[in-house]
């Protein structure tokens, strides 16, 4: 090994943090390092804490140094701010000795790129992660301070808002947990997607200020602004040193991308990854010209547009400002990454052929696709490769993992929007589609209908550029998330792919969670009892060992403390509840919960409906009857909808509205709850998960992806009622069709029953009809506030199929109404549920995106 004394990692080196390197290289490093420096570095370097009292004395410190405060006005947000710097200390040390040790080995490392990362807090994972939550618990007692109270100071990371990012956050945690050489990229938002108010039943946006106090978390990287460029015009030129001609892009507004690193800890390892998220900023923050001007406000106007990028995830795109930003904040990030990615390659002085053996890419959904694109830009434009040479190598760096099966919901966007802002990329894409095109006309002689549906750019009125094509083409393979949702794709949205590439280049890997965050974390009672049966806590690192779990099922005893841990969970949900909505709960009652995004897809309006339907039975039965005939039980619903999505706003209206008459109707009383928990975010999930009897997941059959809350509720011992969807499918062949409750029409039902219906072959059960007859007579409110939901039902194809599910739904709630009547059955379902459930580990996931797809190896941090 040759290594040179300017080198950077070097100058970075001492021998302390060189675990995890061979003697051959230790000693090559040694030899690079002067001895004086080498003694002075290793004499005076930071030392990790491992004791409660080194962890004091760091806390002290940095209550004193880093926050200027002192032990007389050190408050619990000081208190957290201290201890949450202290342990990023210790993580920081680790981080050092992970890149260090990737970066001299040379490893092919996976860069994940997504538009959202739901991390939830940072400081209870990291304790859990890095082993020291009993130790960070003794160390701020001793100080005077209650480490679940410092917990509860931290905000969510606003960072991402449904499936798609929690995802993402599992695969970071499992990619550091299995030791694998990866880094995450995304956006630095500043107002998250919105904190959501509740407001006479009406969702209301506002900012979500989680930075309001700064996040001790990140590591600002003000020395790394990467220049990204918007607009302008291109432009051919005769390259000098070649004499060939190639184009140049000539931008028209340049913005600077600010990197923040957020270490991301591995479980029971020393191995600790990076997620880089990037920040807007203008090259000019203030024009003084202006300013003397007396032109106050424009004086900060290029800083203002600058910084709208990162500002909120997901900006409203009803209108083309809306739409343009979007787009512009999808290359900002995919630009600043890429240049990243590439920068780091360069320094490995390898040649470009050799990039897709130290480079894997993944682009999670197709927000990032323009990755493909700018990668070939930099190549071809800046590198000078030959155009066939640099395909070949994106071609082999891409993977892409599409989230739906939907046609509406795959990106498109309008041509003349593209041409204005990236009007380079927009040549690129043109000679991609025009080279695949080509294949496509070579294979299918005369086949206009095939080079239709696979071109990139979309020949409607008017024209558009289709992410999901560009992603397929652009990528060596194409991954579904659940078995049934990879089957779809192939017979649905790609199946003009799947006969150009064949079968081989689409293939599946289910999604699964994290157990570290999902079961130690969310549920420590639960998942102490399961560590008193197993032995100790290795199954959060292997998660089949639940299947342990199963000699116990019968257990009375063990049966007994299950039920507890649970009636415990559902006590802390209930003061949850309490202090959000002011709602009393009696913990005693069956919790049914639906919570995730609101989406006509996902049902909830069936929910509501269901709920309405029960309390009309209710009232309807002789008061003398009721408490015989009903099971008593609360119905709790949570998510947020799109700020732009009007019918996903009325079925939170209908949700308030119901619940306000149910909660306030004596007749009824606890038999029957309804609640709606406002700002849905990770740490209420925490909270929420472990305390299901039943969860809901009832989408339309073929339109759920693959789903993750599922895995998260059924993890914690609840239980399923859910369509034969997603990953649904897979739950069921794991713990068994004797223990969720299965009901509606299955996939390839679905096309027939559309058409039926748009012929106007709708048929509206007797029970669905009381229903919108209680809603029509205004006993929720204003009945016309509803009737674009009952009239997309009724008139307008009722395309979500909630009429044809229905009747089969109701059937399923009785079946749990009389299940859950005896106990022990119900415990045992509860354990054999969770025992199984080890399949549906992100740890699992990793693996076979590793093995399948991205070629990479766990780099061991020992010697």
């Amino acid at each position: 090994m040759s290594l040179s004394q300017d080198s950077p990692v070097l100058r970075r080196s001492h021998r302390r943090t060189l675990t995890g390197f061979t003697p051959n290289e230790i000693k090559a490093i040694d030899a690079a390092i002067p001895i004086k420096k080498r003694e002075i570095w290793t004499k005076y370097a930071v030392k990790e804490f491992e004791t409660p009292s080194d962890l004091q004395s760091r806390f002290i410190d940095h209550v004193e140094t880093t926050l200027a405060r002192s032990m007389y006005n050190c408050d619990n947000l000081a208190a957290y701010q201290a201890i949450s710097n202290s342990i990023k200390d210790k993580l920081i040390l680790h981080w050092n000795k992970t890149q260090q040790l990737h970066t001299l080995k040379e490893v092919k490392r996976i860069y994940y790129l997504s538009l959202e990362y739901l991390m939830g807090r940072a400081l209870d994972n990291a304790m859990i992660n890095l082993d020291i939550k009993s130790l960070s618990g003794k160390a701020v007692d001793e100080l005077g301070f209650n480490l679940e109270d410092l917990i509860e100071v931290e905000p969510d990371a606003a960072l991402g808002n449904g499936g798609l990012g929690r995802l993402a956050a599992c695969f970071v945690d499992s990619l550091a947990t299995g030791n694998y050489p990866g880094w995450g990229y995304g956006l630095r938002y500043q107002y998250g997607i919105f904190s959501q108010k509740i407001i006479n039943g009406y969702q209301v946006e506002t900012p979500d200020y989680w930075l309001r106090f700064s996040n001790p978390w990140e590591i600002p990287r003000f020395e790394i602004q990467i220049p990204v460029d918007f607009y302008g015009s291109t432009t051919t030129i005769k390259d000098p040193e070649t004499g060939n001609f190639k184009k140049q892009w000539n931008g028209g507004e340049r913005l600077l991308a600010v990197a923040y690193d957020f270490p991301i800890p591995g479980y029971n390892t020393t191995n600790v990854n990076n997620l880089r998220l990037w920040s807007s900023r203008p090259t000019t923050e203030f024009d003084f010209a202006k300013f003397n001007e007396g032109d106050y406000q424009n004086s900060v106007g290029e800083q203002q547009r600058a910084e709208a990028i990162t500002s909120v995830l997901y900006p409203n795109d009803n209108f083309y400002q809306g739409k343009e930003l979007r787009l512009k904040q999808q290359y900002f990030w995919v630009a600043a990454s890429l240049h990243d990615i590439v920068r780091r390659f360069i320094k490995t002085k390898k040649s470009w052929a050799e990039f897709p053996e130290l480079v894997a890419i993944q682009l999670n959904d197709t927000h990032p696709t323009l990755a493909v694109v700018e990668l070939q830009r930099i190549l071809v434009d800046l590198e000078g490769l030959d155009w066939h040479e640099a395909w070949d190598i994106v071609y082999k760096t891409f993977g892409y993992t599409n989230h739906t099966v939907m046609q509406e919901a795959l990106e498109k966007w309008p041509l003349e929007l593209f041409s204005n802002l990236l009007p380079r990329h927009l040549e690129i894409i043109y000679e991609i589609n025009l080279q695949f095109l080509q294949q496509v006309e070579k294979k299918f002689p005369n086949n206009r209908e095939l080079l239709s549906n696979l071109s990139i750019v979309e020949e409607s009125t008017p024209k558009n550029i289709r992410m999901a094509n560009l992603a397929v083409i652009g990528s060596h393979k194409v991954n579904g998330v659940a078995e049934l949702h990879s089957e779809l794709i192939k017979t649905t949205i790609f199946k003009d792919f799947v006969k150009f590439y064949g079968a081989e280049k689409f293939t599946n890997v289910t999604n699964g969670v994290t157990p570290r965050r999902w079961l130690r974390q969310a549920n420590p009672d639960l998942s102490d009892l399961i560590a008193s049966k197993l032995g100790d806590f290795s199954y959060l690192s292997d998660l089949n060992k639940l299947k342990g779990l199963e000699k116990f099922a019968d257990d009375a005893d063990f049966q007994s403390k299950w039920a507890a841990v649970k009636l415990n969970n559902k006590i802390k949900l209930t003061k949850l509840i309490k202090s959000l909505t002011n709602i009393d709960i009696n913990p005693n009652v069956l919790f049914d919960i639906q919570v995730k995004r609101i989406h006509e897809y996902k049902r909830q309006q069936m929910n509501i409906f269901g709920v309405i339907w029960r309390y009309l039975q209710i009232k309807a039965t002789p008061a003398s009857e009721r408490a015989s005939k009903w099971l008593p039980k609360v119905c709790i619903i949570g998510g947020k909808s799109a700020p732009g999505y009007y019918a996903a706003k009325k079925i939170i209206k209908l949700v308030n509205s119901v619940s306000e008459v149910i909660n306030k109707d004596t007749d009824v009383g606890d038999l029957l709850k309804v609640v709606f928990i406002p700002d849905y975010n990770v740490s209420k999930a925490e909270i929420i998960c472990p305390a299901s009897d039943i969860s809901e997941h009832i989408s339309t059959a073929g339109t759920e992806a693959s789903g993750t809350s599922n895995m998260k509720f059924v993890l914690n011992g609840g239980l399923i009622i859910g369509t034969v969807d997603g990953a649904n499918v897979e739950i069921t062949r794991e713990i068994g069709e004797d223990n969720i409750f299965l009901f509606g029409n299955l996939a390839e039902d679905v096309d027939e029953l559309r058409h039926d219906h748009s012929l106007g072959r709708i048929t509206i059960p007797d029970s669905l009809q009381q229903v919108f007859d209680c809603i029509y007579s205004g006993t929720f409110g204003d009945a016309n506030e509803y009737g674009s939901l009952i009239d997309s039902i009724k008139y307008h194809g009722d395309y979500y199929l909630v009429s044809d599910d229905f009747e089969s739904y109701l059937e399923a709630q009785r079946t749990i109404d009389e299940e859950y009547k005896n106990k022990n059955a119900w415990n045992k379902k509860s354990i054999i549920a969770v025992a199984n459930m080890g399949f549906f580990s992100s740890d699992r996931c990793i693996e076979e995106y590793a093995d399948n797809i991205w070629n990479i190896e766990p780099i061991q941090d020992k010697v």
